[in-house]
């Protein structure tokens, strides 16, 4: 087997295949903004060979932004499962039903003139995405040697910032985006899906599930074998068995039981704030409404820009991942923060002063730019993986389950506030995030520990060590003792 410091054809397999589904979630993410008005137009049809008579504007922009914004309430609902789905064997494949029924149902939205059609399939490909969102950096972690894990854990958000660049793309006129291809434009996203479902059984299982869930020794070793290309595996079973040893201890966790215990409410409070700090950043404004703030900005072919803006955005991720094990991911984190909040500032200058002086187009374009390549350096991929690395097995899925509910609603509340708030407040909207980015800077310089290098055991002692963010009591000895000995998983 082919092995390089540490990685094998057989890791490099298993983290490809499962980041197919980061990229399709990125890929439905973009692909709905390019044939907006062509579907809009499709929608009208469908009204007036139902109905006799034009659909009214007010209907049409209701429709359409349930179209949109449907996919957002799919992966909230979803990733609030996490907890439960990852427990089922080989959960992912079984993930894929949600793509492909979603994916044929947008495909023959127009075949079926159904409005229905498309808003369902919507609903259910954003389903299948909140799943991904736990269940893929869940899976990487869990796979990757410790000194690997965060350069590997990056690859969840490389995949979807890549999804989101092949949408901006292939829904060019020229391409897709045209009012006969459409259809082939949101159905292409199976795609992936059929690709992952072929190469899955040649990728093995968690050890990590394996042997702490699933209680098999023998096939955790195995894997374990087959992930490192060692025969000697016994190191890492070790950590298990101490990992193992520690669950036992805490039994299995409850989105309920992780609130209620004192013991994970420091990480769980890191956990949650970082994914605010993803999604609160402003970033997601920049992906929605880039073409309009382009226009805004004063360039004549803002579609090209805001595919740059996703090449850009695909470029740094990939500078994150290089820099991810060296800088780590509290200092990463710092610096994209650090950076956004000037862009964000920059930006409504140059919007501001944007009718006096012209060439401030090119200062808000250049700002744009900034903000999403210092958003991929930190705040885009490292609040994925960094929630995995908090917890050990026991509430690790609950935990993922809570921090994914987090993240996905604030998307929905972004994707629908934004624009009435940039209609209430003018160019100065930008100056609302800059002031949530130095939040979230200050609580992170503070509060969020480095994890680089630490083993997830090693990561979980040193918060049963400190005192908590939220009280300075005395805290129980162990999780047992916290959970106490009537709870059920």
């Amino acid at each position: 087997m082919f092995s390089v410091s540490g990685i094998t054809s057989t890791l490099v397999l298993s983290v490809f295949t499962a980041v197919l589904g980061s990229l399709q979630c990125g890929y439905n993410i973009g692909v709905i903004n390019a044939p907006q008005k062509i579907i809009e137009q499709n929608y009208n049809a469908t009204w007036l060979a139902r109905h006799n008579a034009s659909i009214e504007l007010s209907t049409l922009t209701t429709l359409w932004s349930l179209s949109v914004a449907i996919f957002s309430i799919g992966g909230m609902i979803s990733s609030f499962l996490v907890g439960v789905v990852s427990e089922w064997k080989r959960a992912m494949i079984i993930n894929n039903a949600l793509a492909f029924l979603g994916g044929a149902l947008m495909g023959l939205a127009k075949l079926g003139c159904s409005y229905e059609m498309m808003i369902l399939g919507r609903f259910l490909i954003g389903a299948y995405s909140g799943l991904v969102s736990g269940l893929v950096p869940m899976y990487v972690g869990e796979i990757s040697p410790t000194h690997l894990r965060g350069a590997l854990g990056t690859l969840h958000q490389l995949a979807l910032v890549i999804g989101i660049l092949i949408a901006q793309v292939f829904g060019l006129d020229s391409l897709l985006g045209s009012p006969e291809l459409w259809p082939l434009l949101l159905g292409l996203t199976v795609a992936p899906s059929a690709l992952q479902l072929v190469l899955f059984p040649f990728c093995p299982e968690s050890p990590r599930y394996l042997y702490i869930i699933r209680n098999k020794e023998s096939k955790a070793k195995e894997s374990l074998k087959r992930l490192t290309g060692c025969s000697d595996v016994s190191e890492a079973l070790t950590e298990m068995k101490e990992e193992k040893r520690r669950m036992d201890m805490e039994r299995k966790v409850s989105i309920t039981q992780l609130f209620r215990c004192r013991i994970y409410r420091q990480p769980l409070l890191i956990a949650v704030v970082l994914q605010l700090s993803q999604q609160l950043s402003g970033i997601n404004a920049i992906f929605y409404y880039s073409t309009s703030i382009f226009e805004s900005a004063g360039l004549e072919q803002p579609v090209f820009a805001t595919i740059g803006a996703g090449a850009i955005n695909a470029a740094f991720t990939v500078v994150s991942l290089f820099l991810v094990e060296r800088a780590g991911r509290r200092t990463l984190h710092l610096v994209g923060l650090a950076g956004m909040m000037v862009c964000a500032v920059v930006m409504t200058a140059a919007l501001v002063y944007l009718d006096r002086v012209p060439a401030m187009s090119y200062i808000s374009m250049v700002a744009i730019f900034g903000f999403v390549a210092f958003f991929e350096i930190g705040p885009g991929p490292i609040p994925w993986f960094i929630v995995a690395e908090l917890f050990s097995q026991g509430p690790r899925p609950a935990a993922m389950a809570v921090a994914g509910g987090c993240n996905w609603t604030c998307n929905f509340i972004i994707g629908m506030a934004f624009q009435s708030m940039a209609d209430a407040c003018g160019p100065y909207v930008f100056l609302i995030f800059a002031a949530l980015l130095l939040g979230f800077f200050l609580f992170t310089y503070f509060k969020v520990p480095e994890t680089r290098g630490r083993t997830f055991d090693q990561i979980a002692a040193a918060f049963r060590r400190t005192p908590s963010l939220l009280d300075h009591e005395v805290k129980p000895s162990t999780e047992l003792d916290c959970l106490g000995p009537d709870d059920n998983a």
